[in-house]
Parts: C-alpha cells; sequence; structure tokens
C-alpha cells in the first residue's frame, strides 16, 4: 500500500510572523504579550453639560405644555410652548459661544425639538379645539406632527447645503407659535375652542405642510450681534420688549403671523426678479 508524506503544519512563527515580531517589540518596552492582541480600550466621551441643560429645559417645557393641556389649563400649555422657543434659540448659542460643539447636541437638539414643537402643539390644539371634528381632527393634528418630524430630518440632512440667510420651510418653532399663539390669543379673549375648530384645523393644517414646503424664511442668522451697534438699537430692543410684555398673546401671535407669511412674499419676490426660488 501506498504511503503519502503527510505535510507537516506550519509553524506560528511562519503564520504569524508579523504578530510575533510585534510582540518581541512589545517585550522590549515592558509590555505584555496578550496585551497587543487585545483590541484598544476607547476612552469615554463626556457631554457638555452647558449647553445641555438649556435643551433639556426646553424638553422639559414641551412635556409640560402636554401635560397641561391633558388638564384643560391651555393658557399655561401654550406658554410653555413660547418658553421652550426662548430656550432652543439660546442652547446653540451657548454652545457656539463656549466652544462646545458636539454631535450629541445637535441630536438631543432636534429630538428635543420635536417634543416641544411637534408632539406638544400638535396635542394642545387637538384638546383645545380638534377633538370634536372626529377623525379631521386627529388627522390634521398628525399632519402637523409628521411636517415638524420630517421638517427636523430635512433640515439635519441638508444643512451643509442651504443658503445659511434663509430657512428650507417654516421653521418648527414658528410653526409651533402659530399653533400655540392662536390657542393663547383665543383663550385669553374667553373664546372656546369648539367654536373655532375650522380656524384652528386650517392654522394647524396651514403649519404643517408649511414646515415640508420649499418656500424660503428669513432666518436672521447674517446677523452678527458681537458688532458694535448703533445707540438707537438698544432703544428698540427696548420697546420691542415693552411692547410684548404690554400685551404678549396678541403681540406675539400677530408677529408669527407675520413671519408665517413672509416667506411666501420672499418666494414671489424672487420670482419675479428672475432669481432662483431654491435655496439648496
Amino acid at each position: 500500500m501506498a504511503t503519502f508524506k503527510r505535510r507537516k503544519a506550519k509553524s506560528n512563527v511562519t503564520q504569524f510572523p508579523k504578530i510575533l515580531r510585534l510582540n518581541k517589540n512589545v517585550e522590549r518596552v515592558g509590555y505584555r504579550n496578550e496585551d497587543v492582541l487585545t483590541p484598544p480600550v476607547c476612552r469615554r466621551r463626556g457631554v457638555y453639560l452647558l449647553p445641555n441643560a438649556f435643551t433639556t429645559a426646553a424638553l422639559f417645557c414641551g412635556f409640560y405644555a402636554i401635560v397641561m393641556s391633558m388638564n384643560l389649563r391651555f393658557d399655561q400649555a401654550s406658554i410653555a410652548i413660547f418658553v421652550a422657543m426662548v430656550l432652543d434659540s439660546l442652547d446653540g448659542r451657548v454652545a457656539r459661544l463656549t466652544n462646545t460643539q458636539t454631535e450629541f447636541g445637535a441630536q438631543y437638539d432636534s429630538l428635543s425639538d420635536m417634543v416641544s414643537f411637534g408632539a406638544a402643539p400638535a396635542l394642545v390644539v387637538y384638546e383645545w379645539s380638534l377633538r370634536g371634528m372626529g377623525k379631521l381632527g386627529w388627522l390634521a393634528a398628525f399632519v402637523y406632527c409628521a411636517g415638524g418630524a420630517l421638517r427636523l430630518a430635512r433640515f439635519n440632512t441638508n444643512i451643509t447645503v442651504v443658503d445659511r440667510r434663509y430657512f428650507q420651510g417654516l421653521p418648527s418653532p414658528a410653526a409651533a407659535a402659530l399653533v400655540a399663539g392662536f390657542v393663547w390669543l383665543m383663550d385669553d379673549l374667553g373664546f372656546r375652542g369648539t367654536s373655532l375648530s375650522w380656524a384652528a384645523w386650517a392654522i394647524t393644517l396651514y403649519a404643517g405642510l408649511t414646515m415640508v414646503s420649499n418656500v424660503p424664511f428669513y432666518s436672521f442668522k447674517d446677523i452678527n450681534l458681537r458688532k458694535p451697534m448703533p445707540f438707537i438699537a438698544s432703544f428698540l430692543v427696548v420697546l420691542a420688549l415693552v411692547t410684548i410684555f404690554s400685551d404678549p398673546s396678541k403681540v406675539l401671535f400677530g408677529l408669527f403671523v407675520l413671519y408665517g407669511l413672509s416667506g411666501f412674499g420672499i418666494y414671489f419676490w424672487r420670482w419675479f426678479k428672475g432669481k432662483p426660488i431654491s435655496i439648496v
């Protein structure tokens, strides 16, 4: 019977020459061999407290608005949404001023905005007025909520290709101000939500659909607050604050109605001048 020579198994030196050479070099500097074969341990990454504290406060305001709407305290629910707007405008500026911008903060801010400016206004207006409309009511609230989610997702993906001076579609805080401002104003004037169902339905749909449109809205991001301003500017700021605090529900709702319509003015003005309508 013929016999065949068995192939000898290759030694570890021939199979893993690079690892052994690496191990010999490591032994010279005092490390163990098994340390080389284990994957490197990543350093723990922390989060910055200050800007995320503002984001958490805005998230709390959105949650508080939902709770107050369930308790039929619609004035407090609307005010909480406006407070969330102020806090949302501060967290990004604080992160830039303190050089604490992180990807975690950007994602956390989007999730907070979804609660404060997406779910909360939809639930507030539904509890206040749209509940009595049946299917049409909750569908309008859902269109607004879905529009807010799509608006935030598109903003995160198109942030590097959109003209910095404009927003692509109505920003979600302004849409929330339209809906919550209408609820706050009508509740302040003593109107019941059931008597204004169709008006609330139209405003909710308008805000939801405009968020996912391509209509450009001025972003005010090209205003540099670090540059010195004329003295009259400080007086105008004081005058604006006095005007707002004299009757906040009427003044704020009026301002955001004008802003909510300004995008279409910019849209048709660019079209009339022959400029590109798209800001991407």
